[in-house]
């Protein structure tokens, strides 16, 4: 037993030694061995993976780049494309046939409208042109006849009195008619009506329709909505700090939620001088190019060119972003890259601009993700 005990003593210290002699050896190999310090900034790749990622380099661009204001708002129509219909008069709904969302032209009929008041007012027009003529009459007749002093000046000026309110009398009357959309010249004994027609102001589409057929509607009361969708303009709404960098004629940029890849252009028409309690103003802009998908109301997210200048710009494809900063890859010849930090500026049409000053000559501007993707690998296997 005394033996077993001495033998297994005795290999244990056999591998200890071992073990002691062999990290002895690693670290005299691991000094002997030359420290040389690797730029983790740049990439080497091969020729065929520069192939198969697609890679391409090119030198900065100069770019005329705007400043870009993000805001949104509403399509809207301009108050003389807006019509609201009503009646001088009050009377009977005899006829409508309208809903909201129907076409109209203008002239056609949108309700027939009846009262005895339209066939009193008639009356009283025709039987004040009756009396009109014969107040002619005796106004020429006494008119001659003082002119010989064959009657008394007193009786001349009552019949010229008399013509005068006549005229008068009869002028008004003819307006009224004419206010319920009949024509007084075209007004005799035979025609007389109890209806009156409303016709559409404009072309457009009902919007509102606040009758029904035998309702009773006043002067005051609004029958139809009609809009003119020909002359849309979009309604933004800008906060208070950026109201005073717009000015009229800028340019926008406008797109809907519904089909966020169609976009519409206008132009700043009108700014209005004014700050709401919400802290923010109104800014009217004329659309160049709606088409029937834009309704009234729509709801519109807008970019504003603010102003132009020269830029330094590179393609977005030659910018990428690592934990939360930008960078670009330089081409450093040998098939080498560097990464370089940099400030990005305005984004325009597919451009972006640079504001950090590189003096490099040609830099990755496609798949720059590639390079950075490899650099990254490269470092976690190393």
């Amino acid at each position: 037993m005394k033996k077993v005990i001495q033998f297994a003593s005795l290999m244990l210290f056999l591998c200890a030694s071992c073990s002691n002699q062999q990290q002895d050896e690693k670290a005299a190999l691991k000094e002997e061995k030359p420290q040389t310090k690797v730029d983790e900034e740049v990439v080497q790749l091969l020729p065929e993976q520069i192939k198969n990622s697609g890679v391409e380099t090119g030198p900065f661009e100069k770019k005329e780049m705007h400043t870009a204001l993000k805001v949104n708002g509403v399509v809207d129509v301009p108050p003389e494309n807006m019509i609201s219909i009503s009646i001088p008069l009050g009377g009977y709904v005899k006829k409508m046939r309208l809903i909201p969302g129907m076409r109209v032209a203008k002239g056609s009929i949108l309700a027939t409208i009846e009262d005895q008041q339209y066939i009193q007012l008639q009356q009283d027009y025709l039987t004040a042109k009756s009396k009109l003529k014969f107040a002619e009459a005796d106004y020429i007749r006494q008119k001659g006849l003082n002119a010989t002093k064959a009657t008394s000046d007193k009786l001349f000026q009552q019949a010229e009195s008399e013509f005068s309110s006549q005229k008068i009398l009869a002028r008004s009357l003819a307006e009224k008619i004419r206010l319920i959309g009949l024509n007084p010249n075209a007004l005799n004994e035979n025609n007389i009506s109890r209806a009156i027609n409303i016709y559409a102001p404009i072309s457009g589409y009902v919007t509102k329709v606040n009758v029904n057929t035998g309702k009773y509607v006043t002067s005051s009361d609004v029958l139809f909505e009609l809009i003119n969708p020909g002359a849309l303009h979009v309604n933004l709404t800008v906060f208070e700090n950026d109201a005073s960098k717009l000015k009229e004629g800028q340019r926008i940029i406008c797109t809907t939620n519904k089909h966020p890849e169609k976009k519409y252009l206008a132009v700043i028409h009108l700014i209005t001088p004014n700050i709401g309690e919400d802290r923010t103003t109104s800014v009217h802009c004329d659309l160049k190019d709606a088409d029937k998908d834009l309704l009234p109301g729509t709801f519109m997210n807008a970019t504003i060119e603010l102003n132009n200048n020269s830029v330094t710009a590179v393609p977005e494809s030659a910018v990428v972003k690592w934990e939360n900063k930008e960078y670009v890859f330089s081409a450093e010849g040998e098939n080498k890259f560097r990464m370089r930090k940099v400030e990005t500026g305005v984004i325009n049409n597919g451009f972006v601009e640079i504001k950090s000053p590189l003096d490099v000559k040609s830099i990755v501007i496609k798949n720059a993700y590639a390079i950075l993707m490899k650099m990254k690998n490269s470092e976690e296997e190393g």
